[in-house]
């Protein structure tokens, strides 16, 4: 990256960081002092000892009455490799200043980040899926009814916005962990029925009643009392190419000849709202090429049509620009997550209400793009 909008006081530092790492400075060395520094620079003193005391608040360099500044004497010890970390700091804080310098907000900045870990674990295949769209989590045993303050386990479709979840939850001074199993909207009312997990995330539309969620929790859970916390409504659609070189506007255009399809797992929110609305328009799936072809969440059906595996898919307008794709928007759909009222008011699931509920978070969710978040952390119960 370049300087351009860097503060001046952080390229100092870094390029103390950098002889720190290359060993041009060792553990005892004295750095100049801070007006021998500032004429180096072509700075005031101020920014120089700016820099040296962010240096100091990392551990990298100490000060010593009558000895100078000098780096700090236990740096190169395995057990503390000190420059390493404040350099990754330095990065992501550069990234970060750079980011709003060209416009985009603090909240943008940290959804890119996130977003990009998220694409990471995608492609490094963490969410590998097994046979029947499971994600490598085995299956766990009945959970007790109220899960440990810091630990929440949640089973369900996959959604962008669940990774931004986790992290804030994560972020929060109680610091609650949020395990993730992707099974599909179905597979986690199954698993939280099971009492495998404590939380679900559903989209299921009913096409009886042409609604979403609430159906199926009455049906799956009869007599128990069940939240629908909204997390957010996401505009789903027909992922392509950037551009849209095939000109495809509607479900109908997947069933064209030539065309390849990529296609969601049996028992995701997405493949029963897409199997009913190819039914109401009496298209035949067996002439999609490519509707046998399953991915396990919406970034590996994007991640196909980037690497020209298929021409398009159906997925959320979120996964499209996280591709840097095209995208041809058909309905918005909405994603609750589901918590049995005996879950409701444990500290966890507390501090993920909360968090749902707060600015930051809404922040975070517009950031993404291709969400709508008048509705996020309403409760409905059922």
């Amino acid at each position: 990256m370049g300087t351009e909008g860097v503060p001046l006081y952080i390229q100092i530092a870094e390029s103390i960081r950098r002889q720190i790492a290359s060993g041009q400075l060792k553990p005892g060395d004295r750095l100049p002092p801070v007006r021998e520094m500032a004429r180096r620079w072509g700075c005031t003193p101020g920014t120089v000892s700016r820099a040296y005391a962010e240096l100091a608040r990392e551990g990298l360099i100490t000060g010593h009455r009558g000895g100078g500044t000098r780096v700090a004497p236990n740096l190169l010890q395995p057990q503390r490799p000190a420059w390493r970390w404040a350099s990754l700091v330095n990065r992501a804080e550069r990234f970060l200043l750079e980011a709003i310098g060209s416009g985009y907000t603090p909240e943008e900045a940290q959804a890119a980040l996130r977003l990009a870990i998220t694409r990471w674990e995608t492609e490094s295949g963490k969410w590998a899926a097994t046979e029947g769209g499971e994600t490598e989590a085995k299956a766990r045993s009945p959970l007790a009814p109220c899960p440990p303050q810091h630990s929440l386990r949640f089973a369900g479709s996959h959604d962008l916005v669940v990774e931004q979840l986790s992290q804030m939850l994560r972020e929060r001074p109680a610091g609650t962990i949020l395990e993730i199993r992707y099974l599909g909207s179905l597979g986690g009312l199954i698993a939280l029925a099971r009492g495998e997990v404590h939380i679900a995330g559903t989209h299921l539309w009913d096409e009886a009643t042409d609604s979403y969620n609430a159906p199926y929790v009455r049906r799956i859970f009869p007599g128990r009392r069940m939240a629908l916390l909204t997390l957010a409504h996401r505009r789903l659609g027909l992922i392509v190419a950037p551009g849209n070189p095939l000109g495809i506007e509607s479900l109908r255009d997947i069933a064209r000849p030539g065309v390849r399809f990529i296609n969601r797992q049996q028992g995701s929110g997405t493949r029963v709202w897409l199997d009913a609305q190819l039914k109401s328009l009496e298209v035949n799936p067996s002439d999609i090429e490519g509707y046998d072809r399953e991915e396990v969440t919406h970034l590996d059906v994007a991640k196909a049509v980037a690497e020209g595996r298929a021409d398009v898919g159906l997925g959320i307008e979120a996964a499209a620009l996280a591709y840097g794709l095209g995208f041809v928007p058909l309905t918005l759909e909405r994603y609750d997550i589901v918590i049995p009222q005996e879950v409701w008011d444990c500290p966890g699931c507390r501090a993920l209400v909360e968090t749902i509920r707060s600015a930051e978070f809404r922040a975070a969710v517009k950031a993404l793009g291709g969400y709508e978040t008048e509705e996020t952390g309403r409760e409905r119960w059922v």
